[in-house]
């Protein structure tokens, strides 16, 4: 049953002509599906909107084909197909009784139309910062132009409700079209769209009116808008220009005019951060108020109401972690709530053009696909036990889902704790609350009278068989390499077997060099910097050598890369950049170009290399010898997950797991590659053509 304290959070709230069922709201949020993937996009939402979101709204969906994202797959309505595509997601969301939403954006300089060749839009021609980095330009708007634009803005108005959305948006943030108007940095015009506050708001007050006199009658208009965040000048005059519009649309969701604060990783953002500037807001407008901060407290999220912060709890990430977050608060199941751990691999994976996935939550994106549901699995298929060998993310993942399946497992750890690489890992600066990923699935393994957990209990081959388990699943893991094999080279460095060499293993179960640290880092995504981090707070000298043109480079994907180069500068490490590791002899580092080939050094007392891992996989292997003696004896399946297999990133390592124990049982789970080629959305009905447009 629900405490009677969260009463307010599922108190339904009109926003316009429409109600929302409760306060919870899932923001426009990109989604990698899009117009690529519609049934993807559609089954995702919609069990979201099971899970009990009130508000479901789509990711940012173009209004016209010079408003083009190419190669990441955003929403579009610039047609009857666009209609059909969308009217999936709407009918899924209203299905489960909740409201959907859909974000109608215009790129302007951040988009190359690289797929349409259409020039983009923008108050003043500039260079595009599109994610493809092309080298173009923006076309200066005449006043034809923006005649046009609100042309465009009308009749996608009108496909949103063919597409049967209750929401409509005015996007204006995030350096996209309108936000560049307000802008006095990118607007720059003379005539009656540029200049004063009231001038450079006349494009956004413009397209609300119309959008409130085509949608008006029967859906809300919501505008996306932004301030700057507590304690930053409004140099850019955004109060003054939304004390303009205060009272225009039905609802406001509001963001902090700075990306790296509102979709800020928990290393450098925590939770409810910017509600100042939200709370600000909110005092300068009658109209509800929705903002982010990526809650996930359910007692800080009824802060948020009961405090007239906002109305409605905003919510992207945290949606994605747990689908059922308002329904597990809403009957009393707080201890099961997915908590979302701030790393951002949602957003990564987006922004590599793929449909999203989640640390935490390894069902994210095979809704449709897999069939799979965020919170139920399939009962077991018959009362066998299972063996799972290492408690790592993708062992404790299994046992976990295997335990809510129904059958017997035995959960066995070679370690005195669990949670493997995560304990160790979380234990970094900045990686904190990494460390959800392992204490979630304890606490539920823990309530699990089927799921039998032996720390401190390293199984040899004997002990193995003698538990007389059905199913073995092998978790061991994996270790890192000392000898800087890697993506730059392939072969070992020559020195990598002396003693100043410490492993990256080594580093993490807590040894402290006594002395000058080099980091050859090819791994190129957070742990790197965040050893180094944790060295320099020990007042060790740090020194980061790396063959890419930037440290941690894969970390530009999780919007982290801005946010850790400023600390490592802060804390003093020096970066060495686009230097391959040639040769260690003791106390120097001989280096290469990768461009050049010419040779340079780096003195220091140890070197830490970060390149690859090496599989443990020894124990299956012994395993597998013997799988004949194991299946005459009654033996059903004998499967290895996670980094034991691949080497990879948590979130795959938790997919691993997930993945093996659903499939128990389904004659699938013994094979270990190309086992399930999953169907492609082609549903894809877009009927775009220029001439038709």
């Amino acid at each position: 049953m629900r405490d009677p304290r969260f009463d307010p959070l599922f108190e339904p709230l009109a926003i316009g002509p429409v109600i929302a069922p409760n306060r919870f709201y899932q923001v426009p949020h990109c989604s990698g599906m899009g117009y690529r993937r519609p049934q993807m996009l559609a089954a995702m939402r919609g069990m979201k909107a099971a899970g009990g979101w009130g508000v479901v709204c789509t990711e940012y969906c173009s209004i016209h084909p010079s408003s083009d994202n190419m190669p990441f797959a955003h929403a579009s309505l610039w047609d009857k197909g666009d209609i059909g595509n969308l009217r999936l997601m709407t009918d899924a969301v209203h299905e489960q009784g909740s409201l959907a939403g859909v974000e109608l954006w215009y790129g302007g300089r951040s988009s190359a139309n690289l797929y349409t060749r259409q020039p983009a839009l923008g108050p003043t021609s500039l260079p595009s910062t599109g994610g493809a980095g092309m080298p173009v330009q923006s076309q200066a708007m005449t006043l034809d132009d923006i005649s046009t634009l609100k042309g465009w803005y009308q009749a996608a108005a009108r496909r949103a409700l063919e597409a049967n959305f209750d929401i409509v948006y005015v996007y204006a943030n995030h350096e996209y079209l309108l936000h560049d108007f307000l802008s006095p940095k990118m607007n720059t015009r003379t005539d009656e769209y540029g200049g004063s506050p009231e001038n450079r708001v006349r494009l956004v007050r413009e397209i609300i009116e119309q959008t409130l006199e085509t949608v008006g009658h029967r859906s809300a208009v919501a505008v996306r808008y932004s301030l700057p965040p507590e304690g930053v000048a409004d140099d850019d005059g955004l109060a003054e220009m939304f004390q303009i519009i205060a009272e225009l649309p039905d609802l406001w969701d509001i963001t902090v005019s700075d990306y790296s604060l509102e979709m800020g990783s928990s290393k450098f953002v925590k939770e409810a951060s910017n509600q100042a500037a939200v709370a600000k807001i909110k005092s300068m407008t009658s109209k509800p108020v929705v903002s982010v901060g990526r809650f996930t407290s359910p007692d800080t999220m009824l802060s948020q109401i009961n405090n007239g912060i906002q109305d409605f709890i905003g919510a992207a990430r945290p949606s994605i972690a747990d689908p059922f977050l308002p329904q597990k608060i809403n009957t009393g199941r707080l201890d099961d709530i997915r908590e979302c751990i701030g790393c951002n691999v949602c957003y990564a994976y987006d922004s590599l053009g793929s449909p999203l996935r989640c640390t935490q939550n390894p069902t994210m994106g095979e809704e449709w696909r897999r069939g799979w549901h965020a919170d139920r699995v399939p009962g077991k298929h018959a009362n066998e036990s299972v063996l799972v060998i290492g408690a790592g993310p993708a062992g404790l993942e299994a046992a976990c889902t295997l335990g809510q399946r129904g059958y017997p497992v035995i959960l066995a750890e070679a370690g005195k704790t669990l949670g493997g690489r995560v304990t160790l890992e979380s234990q970094l600066p900045g990686l904190s609350e990494w460390a959800r990923v392992r204490d979630w699935r304890i606490g539920q393994i823990t309530r699990m009278p089927n799921v039998e957990v032996y720390p401190d209990n390293r199984l040899e081959l004997e002990s193995v068989f003698e538990l007389e388990a059905r199913h073995i699943i092998v978790a061991t893991g994996s270790n890192w390499r000392s000898d800087g094999v890697g993506r730059w080279r392939q072969t070992a460095f020559e020195g990598y077997d002396q003693d100043s060499v410490i492993s990256v293993d080594r580093i993490l179960a807590g040894e402290v060099p006594r002395g000058s640290v080099i980091i050859y880092d090819d791994d190129h995504y957070y742990l790197g910097s965040a050893i180094a981090l944790k060295l320099r707070g020990l007042d060790i000298a740090v020194t980061i050598v790396t063959p890419e043109a930037r440290v941690g480079g894969w970390s530009y994907h999780t919007e982290e890369q801005h946010g850790t180069l400023k600390a490592l500068h802060k804390a003093g490490v020096k970066l060495v950049t686009d230097k391959g590791l040639v040769s260690w002899d003791g106390s120097k580092a001989t280096l290469e170009c990768i461009f050049s080939g010419i040779a340079s050094s780096i003195e220091a007392d140890f070197l830490i290399p970060l390149t690859a891992r090496l599989p443990d996989d020894a124990l299956l292997s012994a395993v597998r010898s013997q799988r004949q003696q194991f299946l005459s004896g009654g033996g059903k399946s004998i499967r290895g997950i996670g980094d034991m297999m691949s080497p990879g990133i948590i979130a795959a390592a938790v997919y691993s797991g997930h993945k093996a124990a659903r499939e128990l049982g389904t004659g699938e789970a013994e094979i270990n590659i190309a086992d399930d080629f999953a169907p492609r959305d082609t549903l894809f009905i877009n009927t775009y053509s220029q001439s038709g447009n």
